[in-house]
């Protein structure tokens, strides 16, 4: 198979490390097609965070290797997700002002207002990572319209969400990914990787929250008018339950794991008074527990991560403009009884998101449980790599084509006087607009050529 047209994404998390291959599917437009995966469980990371670098690199070359089996292909180059605790968001606003002599505004008037952004003084430690226009203002007028190219005006502004990372945590990342022998293709955001996975254009304009439950964090990224407009990484998550579910019940880490995934729940009031029994540790007689006091231990912990989502949507002010509610993704979004309970503790319509609709062969024989809420991240950044393919293959130029014969002269037209030609009336012609996906993709790049250098 040509390695041109493969794209692996790697989802480096706190209690697994996936990798999908794709590839897009000609049949099915719009859709990709896994032709292999490989989930193991993470050695060396700690709330998103690698903390072990050799730990974290010989796992991804395991889980790289599973994938690259199935799909009977050598993989070089790798799109990765950065997530955990050291993310951070600020706001900002910029301003260029336009040359006198210009009609209109250029493209790179627009690049040049986002290159200024890279000059904010940062908490020490930390780099960008991406920035996001909002809103953009023409002459102090709030721009309908999300491109502002082709607009007359005299000054540019606009608002823009950054995101930034910290340089030591982006550089662990980096090295356990090359130490297994990979290039990192692409950065993405993983709260916006699942994003792309589990939302469509219709949600980002309707408004919603996407809340990734994962092993060591919660991310979240609230969309609404079609742009993100807050992200945020909390540290609490899936892990944090299982914890406490060892801790009460004094058993190993897989058994309160099992305990949580089988017979868990987050609404206890809901669930029949039942006892459950399991194997003791070594031999050691059975062990006996009632599942509501089970779903007791797991309630408390989903509820300070629900308080947590509440809160940060609450901050935000965009509670009413959230038309598509909350949208859960990733390992955590499983929980018996989640969906209800988020809808109880935040006043918003909840549901699950899942990966399947972007992929056409989410149940196949090698694609088996990967239309699965933990393959989000996974998946969005497949689908990221195959659209900046498709933005390769296009803007690649045509093939010379040879030049046109002019046809043979009528001699009779030699005595007629010629036509005037018509005056030309040229119009500021101006770029088609950008989705929402494209746009991301464009801060993705600028971001990646700097970290290259870097490395």
């Amino acid at each position: 198979m040509d390695k041109q047209q493969i794209v692996v994404g790697l989802d480096i998390g706190t209690t697994k490390i996936a990798c999908l291959i794709g590839v897009k599917d000609e049949q099915n437009p719009g859709k990709v097609k896994i032709i292999g995966h490989g989930k193991v469980k993470s050695v060396g990371v700690e709330h998103g965070v690698v903390r072990n670098i050799l730990k974290a690199s010989q796992t991804i070359k395991y889980a790289v290797s599973l994938a690259a089996g199935q799909a009977q292909c050598s993989v070089t180059e790798v799109y990765v997700g950065i997530a955990g605790q050291h993310i951070k968001t600020k706001t900002n606003r910029g301003y260029v002002s336009i040359p006198s002599d210009q009609d209109y505004i250029l493209e790179k008037d627009v690049d040049r207002m986002i290159a200024e952004q890279h000059n904010l003084l940062l908490d020490e430690g930390d780099e960008i990572i991406h920035i996001f226009p909002q809103a953009f203002y023409v002459d102090t007028v709030p721009l309908n319209d999300r491109d502002p190219v082709g607009v007359s005006a005299k000054q540019l502004s606009a608002d823009f969400h950054i995101v930034t990372g910290n340089k030591t945590n982006i550089k662990n990342i980096l090295q356990s990914v090359k130490l297994a022998n990979l290039t990192v293709k692409g950065i993405v955001l993983e709260p916006i990787a699942s994003s792309m996975a589990v939302l469509t254009e219709e949600d980002l304009e309707a408004g919603v929250a996407l809340v990734d439950i994962g092993g060591g964090t919660t991310d979240i990224a609230i969309f609404a008018n079609g742009v993100i407009n807050h992200t945020h990484v909390v540290p609490v998550a899936g892990k944090t339950i299982t914890d406490d579910i060892q801790k009460g019940f004094s058993v190993l880490p897989d058994t309160a794991e099992r305990l949580k995934v089988q017979f868990g729940s987050c609404m206890p009031e809901a669930l029949d008074d039942v006892v459950i029994a399991f194997p003791g540790y070594h031999g050691q007689p059975k062990r006996e527990i009632e599942i509501r006091t089970l779903a007791s231990i797991i309630k408390a912990r989903t509820k300070d991560i629900l308080n947590f989502v509440n809160l940060e949507i609450m901050q935000t002010g965009l509670q009413k403009q959230l038309v598509g509610g909350i949208v859960l993704t990733g390992g955590g979004s499983k929980l018996k009884d989640i969906v209800n309970y988020t809808s109880y503790i935040t006043g918003i319509n909840a549901r699950i998101g899942t990966p399947d609709e972007h992929i056409s062969n989410p149940d196949d024989k090698k694609g088996q449980g990967i239309g699965d809420p933990i393959y989000a991240t996974g998946i969005g950044l497949v689908l990221y790599g195959i659209r900046k393919l498709d933005e390769q293959i296009q803007s690649e130029p045509l093939p010379e084509q040879p030049e046109p014969q002019p046809e043979p002269i009528d001699p009779g037209i030699l005595d007629s006087e010629p036509e005037p030609a018509p005056e030309p009336t040229p119009a500021p012609s101006k770029p088609k607009k950008k989705s929402f996906f494209k746009a991301l993709q464009d801060y993705f790049d600028r971001f990646l050529e700097k970290g290259d250098e870097e490395m």
